[in-house]
């Protein structure tokens, strides 16, 4: 597409779609319209991917899952499409700036953390390999929430991304499906039915999302409650104009917030409402589909993939049991085998409250068809294993991931590590019965979002100097491993680097009033808040460097400046405290005029992709300090490790992998393994022992303690202090001494310039296997069993057509 030609349709959509003209146009009209013009450009290949799908009459893949945390769209478009340089130049020729233009686009506020980005990673990896597939969500109105910071606390308020036109979704009317709660379980003609007392219409929007070169694309299509009756008239006009739009408020709210609050029985209710609206929703999109185009439901397992992202779809299982069994009169037993050669579960915790547990009474009121065959399908496991030792109900509680497992031809972990730990814990007694069903299938993320959007910089130093290739082959980045020898090389690498810090600077003096010197180290956090990630041994740590520092002022101390980010999930109390500490850490340091060229602390609010764009191109250390057992994968290890920042962390999740292939001599490593963890968990007084071996550790606690943070507050944080010396499940304490051993190596390694750089362009050469393009691959082949339909699509980037469907 040329640059007059997108000129000419940004002008025509602003025209005919907005109803403006360019002397009126507001910033956001120039950005919808641009993005019109994009899109139009996808429906082309998108449509082409489905005719040619539909034709080849193969296997699908569905990915279910709670979040898509799919960022900026308007980006991705152009850069997959290769009309960066058109929309540059007609931006420009419109007397606007196409970086302005593009940051006007609100992140979409479906999804929160590493389990939603990945899932966004994903989606644009099956484009990108020609995999037949669909995204399956739910259309949050308002997404977790906004956050922002009151003396320091987590502020919740809803994120408004929908205020304004979503330009890249179609609405579809037409693919609804109601959706049924509560009611009553009967017999009838030697059939089961299920009569609900309670429904809400589930209607779908679709999302393209167009893979790299534009050669393939698939949908994302979520879903929204919407009332089965808009508008009770006879109450209105009763004066009753509350109660007359009661059942449209009711039931958008399954779909207004994601994970609302489940600390009261009816955050529970809603939550379980939720996860079933989608899934349900789903299941039958899937079916309609299948039915088609087939007439034999004993095949579905040979065209349908359904993988579930974590147990909040775990509820597929008996559903789509319901479905063969009770709507399609499949008997039950084959339903069931039906089912489970269908879905395939990842697990992404090995948190027992991350597995989700529901109360067969919430279970039995909200669903009572699908507690009565998670019933059965327990008595017919339980059949199949008489030696069994695990039941799928245990103390009146249904457990949803040995549901998920029990249900699934294949359940995968995320990383190596976490993988061999599932069938060491969590699913011990499952993996004995099943040993064949647990795999490893290493996360990854895709380059194009990471890399080629993400850091510009970096992106045009590596195809300058291996060609672009490495675009959808990551791999190809081993062979800019030995220009970390060569100086000039370095020199380049370095300067892209400083120009990334010195435009975070920029944006944290204009947007956060915070001033921080581009030559100081650039340490960042950004992850969910959760104890077991550990910000608080991070603040922990800076506590303890603030007060050597202040020791010793003329010391030859390495400046440095923590960024943290991060939502706390609002009804985690203990969570929004370590927030709370880390702001009020933060006030105190900054304001020392002694300390604070060598020590700056900041916590940008709201974080979200669009800020890890920025964060991480600009990062020099990533820090992946969870409990060593704890974290599954990780992705956000690997975006900073492609982009040259050096990790320091535990033996944890994909940190494990990282430094593998970087190299132990470029990743910083502390803290136990996973056997040591659970051995020092076992000893009394574990955290007394620790504090009382480190002075540094107890004078930092003592001064969270005694009020250094919380002036005329003195208690503030005494949660915090009296975890950390008693119980400390999370073993911060005893970390704690290594991580300062640590972190004094990264200040030694910082200050030799030349060797820093040669580390960075190893931690970017050596991390291109953790590419999401390889992991789906992996999933095609390991788990699915699925096609892409593009002939070499990924390999050596010169295909430019679809596969015809006779060679499939």
């Amino acid at each position: 597409m040329t640059t007059t030609e997108l000129r000419e349709a940004i002008l025509a959509h602003l025209k005919y779609a907005l109803g403006t003209d360019p002397d009126r146009a507001s910033v956001t009209d120039w950005r919808i319209a641009l993005s019109y013009a994009i899109r139009d450009r996808i429906v082309d290949p998108w449509f082409a991917s489905t005719q040619a799908a539909e034709a080849a009459k193969g296997k699908r893949v569905y990915y279910l899952s709670m979040e898509f945390l799919i960022g900026r769209l308007l980006e991705d478009a152009v850069v997959n499409l290769g009309l960066m340089e058109s929309a540059s130049a007609a931006m420009s020729s419109l007397g606007l700036d196409l970086d302005t233009v593009l940051s006007d686009e609100p992140d979409a506020a479906l999804g929160n953390g590493g389990l939603g980005r990945l899932a966004a990673c994903f989606l644009e990896s099956l484009a990108t390999v020609g995999c037949p597939a669909y995204g399956y969500g739910i259309r949050y109105e308002h997404g977790l929430f906004r956050q922002s910071f009151v003396d320091g606390r987590q502020v919740e308020s809803p994120e408004d991304w929908l205020r304004q036109p979503h330009a890249w979704e179609f609405e579809r009317p037409g693919a609804a499906f109601e959706i049924g709660f509560g009611g009553r379980v009967a017999s009838n003609a030697g059939r089961t039915e299920w009569t609900p007392a309670e429904s809400v219409v589930a209607e779908a929007y679709d999302t393209p999302v167009i893979g790299w070169k534009g050669r393939w694309a698939n949908t994302l299509r979520l879903w929204s409650a919407k009332p089965t009756t808009f508008f009770d008239l006879d109450r209105f006009n009763r004066g009753d104009y509350y109660g007359a739009a009661e059942p449209e408020a009711l039931a958008r709210t399954i779909s207004r917030v994601l994970y609302p609050d489940d600390t009261t029985e009816e955050g529970k209710r809603l939550r379980l409402k939720q996860e079933y609206f989608f899934t349900a929703a789903s299941l039958n999109d899937i079916l309609r589909r299948f039915l088609s185009e087939h007439d034999d439901l004993r095949q579905l397992p040979r065209k349908v993939a359904i993988q579930l992202n974590d147990t909040h779809p775990a509820i597929a299982g008996p559903e789509l049991v319901r479905l063969l069994h009770d709507v399609h009169g499949m008997p039950l037993d084959e339903a069931i085998v039906t089912a489970r050669g269908c879905l395939s579960y990842t697990n992404h915790t090995l948190l027992p409250e991350a597995l989700e547990r529901w109360s067969e009474g919430l279970m039995g009121s909200l669903l009572p068809r699908h507690l009565s065959l998670i019933e059965r399908i327990d008595a017919a496991h339980a059949a199949a294993h008489p030696d069994r030792g695990i039941t799928m109900r245990e103390n009146g509680e249904v457990k949803m991931g040995e549901l998920a497992f029990c249900m699934a031809h294949k359940v995968n972990g995320v990383s190596a590590l976490h993988t061999e730990l599932m069938k060491r814990t969590v699913f011990s007694e499952l993996h004995r019965l099943h040993p064949e069903r647990i795999l490893n299938q290493t996360n990854g993320v895709t380059p194009r979002r990471w890399v080629l959007s993400a850091n510009p910089r970096l992106s045009g130093l590596l195809t300058d100097a291996i060609g672009e290739e490495w675009v959808d082959d990551l791999e190809r980045l081993h062979e800019i491993e030995p220009l970390a020898e060569d100086a000039g090389f370095r020199e380049d690498y370095a300067a892209a680097k400083r120009a990334n810090k010195e435009e975070l600077a920029s944006y944290l003096r204009a947007e956060r009033g915070v001033s921080v010197d581009p030559e100081a180290m650039f340490d960042v956090q950004i992850k969910r808040i959760h104890e077991y990630k550990r910000q608080h041994l991070n603040i922990l740590e800076a506590i303890a460097l603030w007060q050597e520092i202040g020791d010793n002022p003329n010391g030859d101390w390495t400046p440095r400046v923590k960024i943290f980010g991060g939502k706390a999930a609002p009804g985690y109390v203990f969570a929004k405290e370590i927030i709370h500490l880390i702001n009020s850490v933060a006030q105190v340091i900054n304001s020392d005029p002694v300390t604070s060229k060598f020590l700056k602390i900041d916590y940008p609010a709201n974080y979200n992709v669009s800020l890890a764009e920025r964060l991480i191109p600009a990062s020099d250390l990533s820090e992946q300090i969870s409990t060593a057992g704890k974290e599954a994968s990780g992705t956000g290890n690997m975006k900073f490790a492609l982009n040259g920042a050096l990790t320091i962390g535990t033996l944890d999740g994909a940190n494990v992998e990282i430094r593998e292939l970087v190299g132990a001599e470029n990743f910083f490593l502390f803290g136990m393994d996973a056997d040591e963890v659970m051995a020092r968990r076992a000893i009394d007084g574990h955290a007394a022992r620790a504090i009382e071996a480190d002075p540094r550790l107890a004078r930092a606690l003592d001064a969270i303690r005694d009020g250094a943070f919380s002036p005329g507050e003195r208690g503030r944080f005494d949660a915090i202090v009296s975890n950390l010396s008693q119980a400390d499940y999370f073993l911060v304490s005893s970390d704690f001494t290594d991580y300062w051993r640590a972190q004094r190596e990264v200040d030694v390694a910082y200050r030799d310039r030349t060797a820093w750089m040669r580390m960075a362009i190893l931690n970017t050469a050596r991390s291109g296997w953790f590419s999401s393009d390889r992991t789906i691959r992996s999933y095609m082949s390991q788990i699915w069993n699925a096609q892409g339909l593009l002939a070499d699509a990924g390999t050596d980037g010169r295909d430019e057509g679809l596969v015809s469907h006779r060679q499939n």
